[in-house]
């Protein structure tokens, strides 16, 4: 059997449920995906609705659900935007425990050697934080010695994922909420 295009005399791809070449079979992908794009998972989820569904176009990724453009990030003097977290990062044997709506900006004018974890909560929260690990604070500061229960607690609060998709996450259903959509893909009700 050869390609079922007249004229082409390409062996059909093993397995195609059309018996195409490679080559036919590049091509009637390649004017699928101009036309209509090619529904697929994101490489990470939509930072306006969280989804991980999305369709791929010869210009980039468009999340499927509510259509923002994959690897744009929402302006963050959006007041829907914001999501005030507590902080905390490493800087050798200390900790420091603290807070901002603009983490990106915060953290940028830090010294620091790791991001630890963030937690979703504000000025209250750090300061329950501030609080609870107490006999651990240097005097004056908002910097801990790293040592249990601190250690412990910051590990509790650990996803298995990075802290910024993390935060990104918080910043999607945010944004979802906002407009309308949901990050599970429906309307919400």
């Amino acid at each position: 059997m050869r390609c079922a295009i007249e004229g082409c005399d390409g062996m059909p791809e093993p397995g195609a449920s059309v018996p195409l070449c490679s080559d036919h079979l590049f091509a009637a992908y390649e004017t699928v995906s101009r036309d209509h794009g090619i529904t697929d998972l994101l490489p990470s989820p939509c930072v306006a609705c969280g989804s991980r569904l999305g369709v791929r176009w010869p210009s980039g990724w468009l999340c499927a659900i509510c259509e923002w453009r994959h690897g744009e990030w929402p302006d963050a003097e959006r007041p829907d935007a914001r999501v005030d977290v507590v902080y905390y990062v490493r800087s050798g044997d200390r900790i420091k425990i603290g807070t901002s709506g603009n983490p990106r900006s915060r953290l940028a004018a830090l010294r620091f050697d790791s991001l630890l974890a963030f937690e979703r909560g504000g000025r209250a929260l750090e300061q329950q934080r501030h609080w609870m690990f107490a006999e651990l604070r240097f005097a004056g500061s908002e910097w801990f010695r790293a040592e249990e229960p601190l250690l412990t607690h910051i590990e509790s609060m650990s996803t298995g994922e990075d802290a910024w998709n993390q935060y990104f996450r918080w910043v999607s259903a945010r944004l979802a909420l906002a407009s309308g959509v949901s990050p599970w893909g429906s309307e919400p009700g």
